[in-house]
């Protein structure tokens, strides 16, 4: 089995929105949501600490996700109970919640918080080692901007370890504007990338509208990825990115993590219609390919799972039962030529160096 790097993972989000305690057994996380009806993911579950270490996840990126100011949402029909906070301020510490759950994983030794390049070189080599026995780390990421109240803000989040920023989510946020709107960055929009590229912050474009992205990625002169990002080429649709929009991220050595939602997966997937025999785990291989191929390497793709961002198995490739089927790509890939060293690459070592790089202290902490 290949030690997996994720880069997107809202385990936090998961457990206060669910009530899940994500300690335990996945088996019994299942059992226990036995007869629950308030959402289709009930029992179908595919994360838990325990399952990440059956799929060795030794690193990934996590997330802070909540959205302040629902007004915005309505506009666009991306209201949410689980998501949507009637003010930043709510927000704000509704995304401060979900760190002390980190925190707390951090002191029950689940969790290991990655801040630097070092942090992360000697958490990778401990872990190789003995896997078993020490936390997964994890890098702070806030998927859309709204917990940060002002750009002027920022500072106090990158002091508490955050090292990744998307602007927006769906719909409209105080800064960007995301997946199901179209539109531009906001005055203060600009201001927080300006803000990102004083501290160090990596952009993570993913989520962005079109207009938002093509703003944001000619205006910010720091590191830039997408967590978790398809090829529209592949799968039509806002949510995924356009041919010119890869070429962009990899002209600026950023990397594209392959999600999991199969509505990302397959084309005209129906949200609570379309069964998940419909599409398999080998078409993350599909869009792995067509990033290497735009870029002519391997060093260009990788895997952000995003899985239990909101969905389960009623929403996942029919052979993709839990965390620990991403090992599953390997083989597929194998299969259609690729060498052991790229798959390494697509499987952890790309993040290795792209954080490596981008994280305080790397090697190259600008584009």
């Amino acid at each position: 089995m290949k030690p997996i790097i994720d880069s997107h993972l809202d385990l936090a989000w998961n457990a206060l929105s669910y009530n899940r305690d994500l300690t335990w057994p996945l088996e019994d996380l299942r059992r226990h949501e036995s007869g629950m009806t308030d959402h289709p993911c009930r029992e179908h579950a595919t994360i838990t600490l325990p399952e990440m270490r059956k799929a060795r996840i030794g690193v990934c990126v996590a997330t802070i996700l909540a959205r302040g100011g629902p007004e915005q949402k309505r506009q666009s029909g991306y209201s949410r109970t689980d998501l949507d906070h009637a003010t930043q301020a709510i927000a704000h510490a509704v995304g401060h919640g979900q760190l002390a759950y980190y925190r707390l994983l951090e002191d029950e030794k689940q969790l290991r918080q990655i801040r630097t390049a070092a942090d992360l070189a000697a958490h990778w080599k401990a872990w190789l080692a003995d896997g078993e026995r020490i936390p997964i780390g994890y890098i702070l990421s806030m998927e859309g901007a709204d917990p940060i109240t002002t750009p002027a803000q920022l500072e106090r989040w990158w002091d508490v370890g955050l090292r990744a920023l998307g602007l927006a989510h769906y719909g409209k946020s105080h800064y960007a504007v995301g997946t199901g709107d179209s539109g531009p960055l906001t005055p203060l929009g600009f201001e927080m990338l300006r803000e990102m590229e004083r501290v160090g912050m990596i952009l993570d474009l993913t989520h962005c509208s079109d207009p938002s992205f093509f703003q944001a990625i000619d205006t910010f002169r720091g590191r830039v990825l997408a967590s978790h990002q398809n090829c529209r080429a592949l799968v039509p649709g806002d949510r995924q990115f356009s041919d010119e929009q890869v070429r962009l991220v990899i002209e600026r050595d950023g990397i594209l993590g392959v999600p999991y939602d199969a509505w990302m997966m397959y084309p005209g997937w129906r949200k609570g219609e379309s069964s998940p025999e419909v599409v398999g785990i080998e078409a993350s291989a599909d869009h792995i390919d067509h990033v290497c191929q735009m870029a002519g390497n391997a060093r260009h793709s990788a895997i952000g799972s995003d899985l239990d961002g909101g969905f389960g198995t009623e929403q996942t490739p029919r052979d993709l039962d839990t965390i620990a089927d991403l090992q599953k790509l390997a083989g597929i890939l194998a299969q259609r030529g690729y060498k052991d060293a790229d798959i390494d690459l697509i499987f952890h070592g790309n993040w290795l160096r792209f954080f490596g790089e981008a994280l305080p202290g790397g090697t190259r902490t600008r584009a």
